[in-house]
């Protein structure tokens, strides 16, 4: 090699942006302060700014009958998102322009960022969407300042942000393993169990890995980085009744290591018990509609309160004035039964030797993750706040979440229901069997497993709820036998069903899932033990009109020439 060729070889060493050494973090933070002190000269400067990156590794694998439907892995992919607020502290861009049906405003906006640490790539990415966004949330700004001006006074007249403390903390980035090969064995071998029933029409086996690093820089000088991961494998099948109703079942598995998720054995025989109750399911009678007692499990019990009551104590919906606002005027008084109390807790990663997915150390606005006790006693004590304050509430307790792309507001994180006064799952099924006969009932219900639900907290609309149960069992008075049943929904108002919670088991329950609401989807649990409810309600579910499939199954059939 020439001297020349050495010494242009050694210029692109020095020069090429991709071999920079630079940090993520510090690329970020220096293009934050470049932007905003920049933009201090303009006439309506920002006062606060963040960005919020989120680099995002995933592997997914989804089996269905023991063939490989997809799979992906080492996916990558790093989203910015940036918060910009114009005004102060107390009015900004964000304040909610009322007659809007799209109520909460945003100071905020995404981009894809490039994989790599190219400084040049990066900064342009985040020097062209923080223009932007600074446009629109000075448009946004004076549309706000107007609404307030035309408009009778506001109920709630708290700050449209709250000052926090600044954190500092850069934690090393963790790893996480997957040995594609095993789980794509597992994925396989799995599925194909569902095959020895020709009467189950789709069943799939879907494992999936993440591991996030996370970024965050703010003007008010916070620095944070760290890790969060987390492991599933979730089945699904489904079969439908002569009637044409589709009955499907759900289990699912969480782990923040792969390597603590359950055995292939271990899932197997859920699987056997899964197939047998399918078939089971096909031939079970159609429940009718019914008011009376029912028992909820602990894992229907967890759903049931994030749906009837997190999602209603989730603090920015009490700013919103078209919100029915429940808890509002509640603070100090009992709104359950007094041997209940309800936590929020994202800092606990398990509970009772149960992993559960709500942990988190810091939130998406940059505010190290609490402990909120919601209900003390049955007494409504707090709200979930993010950093959007409502009337007594002007600090964030660390739940202001999100999914990357979107806009943080306040959300749930790990649901923990206690009880101070429990008895045995067989005392509350006798307590239940007591219940309907005083009723006049011939028997009760009692909800093993449900799959999600939802609730609506608008005014315009009734403030209903709806949790879907897949496996309901009637309790008869008599002692006969439990019978398997089919075809309701679980209804009613929150405030009222609270009201009829009247004992509860000394089990415990763990539902991990993914909630969906306005700022994306965000990992959460949802425990509780089992709950005895005097009264309940459900109502017959909507069914397909669509017969079985004509042709029989193709698995195991042998073609005749």
């Amino acid at each position: 090699m020439t001297y020349k060729m050495l010494r242009l070889f050694f210029l692109m060493l020095i020069v090429s942006p991709t071999l920079l050494a630079d940090d993520l973090m510090e690329i970020a933070n220096g293009e934050l302060t470049r932007n905003f002190v920049t933009l201090q000269k303009q006439e309506i400067p920002p006062y606060f700014i963040s960005y919020s990156i989120t680099e995002t590794i995933s592997n997914s694998i989804t089996a269905s009958f023991g063939r490989i439907e997809n799979k992906s892995i080492n996916d990558v992919n790093r989203i910015l998102d940036i918060d910009l607020r114009v005004g102060d502290y107390q009015f900004d861009n964000t304040h909610i322009i009322r007659g809007n049906p799209f109520n909460f405003g945003s100071g905020a906006g995404s981009a894809v960022l490039p994989l790599t640490n190219d400084k040049n790539a990066l900064t342009n990415a985040m020097w062209f969407s923080t223009d932007n966004l600074y446009k629109k949330a000075t448009e946004r700004y004076e549309k706000a300042l107007t609404n307030k001006a035309v408009k009778v006074a506001e109920e709630d007249s708290s700050a449209d942000f709250s000052e926090e403390t600044k954190v500092v903390d850069i934690q090393p980035l963790q790893t996480l393993e997957f040995d594609a090969a095993k789980w794509e064995k597992l994925a396989t071998n799995l599925s194909a169990m569902f095959s020895s029933e020709p009467l189950i029409y789709n069943a799939t086996v879907s494992v999936r890995t993440e591991l996030k690093h996370k970024y965050f820089v703010s003007s008010e000088g916070t620095k944070l980085r760290w890790s969060e991961k987390g492991a599933r494998v979730m089945v699904s099948a489904k079969t439908k009744a002569d009637d044409g109703m589709s009955l499907p079942l759900y289990e699912s598995y969480f782990a923040f290591n792969p390597k603590d998720l359950p055995s292939e054995k271990e899932i197997a025989a859920d699987i056997k018990k899964m197939i047998n109750l399918l078939v089971a399911l096909r031939d079970a009678p159609m429940a009718t509609t019914y008011t009376g007692p029912a028992i909820l499990s602990g894992e229907a019990s967890g759903v049931f309160f994030h749906e009837i009551f997190g999602h209603r104590v989730e603090g920015h919906r009490e700013k919103d004035p078209n919100s029915s606002q429940t808890f509002k005027q509640s603070i100090g008084e009992e709104i359950l039964p007094s041997f209940i109390d309800v936590v929020f807790d994202p800092t606990k990663k398990e509970l009772q030797g149960k992993e559960i997915s709500g942990y988190y150390p810091y939130d998406d606005e940059g505010v190290k993750a609490q402990r909120v006790e919601t209900v003390k006693d049955g007494k409504f004590s707090h709200f979930l706040m993010s950093r959007s304050p409502i009337e007594n509430f002007s600090h964030s307790n660390g739940h202001g979440r999100k999914q990357q792309g979107y806009n943080a507001v306040s959300r749930q994180s790990n649901l923990i229901v206690t009880a101070h006064k429990t008895e045995s799952k067989d005392e509350l099924k006798e307590q239940l069997r007591k219940l309907s006969k005083e009723q006049g009932k011939e028997y009760g219900l009692y909800f093993e497993t449900v799959s999600g639900g939802f609730t609506f907290t608008n005014r315009t609309i009734p403030n209903a709820f709806n949790v879907t149960p897949l496996v309901v069992y009637k309790i008869y008075v008599d002692g006969r036998p439990d019978e398997l049943v089919r075809g309701v929904d679980l209804i009613g108002t929150p405030l009222t069903t609270f009201a009829n919670i009247v004992a509860s088991a000394d089990d415990l329950g763990v539902f991990n899932g993914i909630c969906g609401a306005e700022s994306g989807g965000v990992p959460v649990s949802a425990c509780s033990p089992s709950l005895l409810v005097s009264t309940i309600e459900v109502q017959k579910k909507k069914k397909s009109q669509a017969k079985p499939p004509l042709l029989p199954s193709p698995v195991g059939a042998t073609i005749n020439p």
